[in-house]
């Protein structure tokens, strides 16, 4: 059997408490005029006024930028564009959660190569090198510090909007666990299940035909040996550390867990890519504007059920990774064991079970299925085929909340992939 194995990743990673102290050095190696894009609430922290002196003494002039909004509308991207241009920045640093990171991201792109937000939505439509990118996380989710990817709300299109391409990745991450301390419960529940979602979907992710064009013709280029190294990582550290991270916001243990967790999720779906649950999530978002990672977290046990008569050895393996099954259990077994297991601990920590739960109208989950067949990077992904029937099958099963709906693959008559 020949292995195939692709990553992309940042120049540099630097994980470990006290690491954000290395933020002026860092920056000041890229250039000497910086925009941070961060939020209200991360601007007014004493420990942001620490990093502003840092960067300061490394001799960096920076622009802040600190009305970064959830779900990244296009509007406050092209505010922050107008409001940076006279400031001719040749750095850009995201400070704060995934909607801070991708925020910079799009930002460096517009400043280098001019346009309109949806000239680059899609795969491998930004030109070339944009400005130099230094991510600097606060929670333990989106893994946008590793990452190819941006996501945008559009709402003249009434959706959330990928922009994938590999000149997206920052130059550095600075991953610092003591950052994320202070996280709420809720948010502290909703990236760290977002962060597992990376990584089961990751791990699942269809097995493409190994071709030495794969990964110049798709941003995401699916499951293969590098990416599993890190899936299994993300999967064991944050199943470890998730529930004691949202009891004990103070366990530095636990959040040096989730955060490792969040990295190695970002490293294995930065290649691999996502699938079917981040693709319902976006119509999902849409509709009732809540968190994505509440909505890929809600969605991804009908998903794997979905899945699993393509995934079983999948899921067995990622069962034993989290210690899960006697040890004669054969795959079948173990493999419906993970899937409990996730929706279990997903629960344990406020997550919704079904998309009811969500907020979701029932007459919308036709809608939700459509639209979420539209998202051919991430449908094409999914270790199961995906057709309009299916996604109303998982669409169906996730509003009742019940994933018996889809023990038998209900009248769907897909084979294993």
């Amino acid at each position: 059997m020949n292995i195939f194995g692709a990553m992309r990743l940042p120049r540099s990673v630097l994980f470990g408490a006290g690491q954000r102290r290395a933020i002026g050095q860092v920056t000041a190696s890229l250039g000497k005029r910086a925009l941070i894009c961060t939020d209200a609430r991360l601007s007014a922290d004493p420990e942001f006024a620490t990093m502003l002196a840092d960067l300061a003494s490394a001799g960096v002039e920076v622009h802040v930028y600190d009305q970064t909004q959830p779900d990244l509308p296009v509007e406050s991207i092209l505010e922050c564009v107008e409001q940076v241009r006279g400031f001719t920045a040749d750095v850009v640093l995201g400070i704060g959660g995934g909607s801070c990171m991708d925020l910079s991201k799009v930002v460096a792109v517009l400043l280098a190569h001019g346009g309109r937000i949806s000239d680059y939505y899609g795969e491998f439509k930004v030109p070339g090198p944009v400005l130099p990118l230094v991510a600097v996380p606060t929670t333990s989710g989106t893994g946008s510090e590793v990452t190819p990817v941006a996501v945008v709300s559009d709402n003249e299109l009434g959706a959330k909007v990928g922009i994938a391409s590999p000149y997206l990745i920052p130059m550095a991450a600075i991953c610092d666990p003591e950052l994320t301390v202070t996280c709420p419960r809720g948010l502290t529940a909703c990236s760290g299940s977002d962060a597992m979602t990376h990584a089961v979907e990751a791990y699942t992710a269809l097995a493409r035909p190994i071709d030495a064009m794969l990964t110049q013709e798709h941003v995401f280029v699916g499951k293969n040996a590098l990416s599993d190294h890190f899936a299994k990582l993300a999967v064991k550290s944050v199943w470890d550390s998730l529930k004691a991270a949202y009891d004990d916001g103070s366990d530095i243990a636990a959040r040096e867990q989730l955060m490792l967790g969040a990295l190695a999720a970002g490293c294995a779906f930065g290649t691999a890519g996502t699938a079917a649950a981040h693709a319902l999530q976006y119509p999902v978002g849409n509709l009732t504007h809540t968190a994505h990672g509440d909505g890929v977290a809600a969605l991804l046990p009908y998903v794997m059920q979905f899945n699993r008569p393509a995934a079983v050895t999948a899921f067995a393996e990622l069962a034993r990774v989290v210690g899960l099954g006697a040890p004669g259990d054969d795959e079948d077994v173990l493999s419906q064991l993970f899937i409990d297991g996730i929706a279990d601990l997903f629960a344990s920590v406020g997550i919704p079970t079904s998309l009811k739960q969500l907020g979701l109208a029932e007459d919308m989950q036709d809608y939700v299925a459509e639209n979420g067949l539209k998202a051919q990077r991430l449908i094409k992904n999914n270790p199961r085929p995906l057709d309009l029937d299916a996604m109303r099958s998982i669409t169906a099963a996730a509003y009742a909340g019940d994933r018996s709906m889809l023990l038998d693959g209900v009248n769907l008559n897909l084979q294993k992939a």
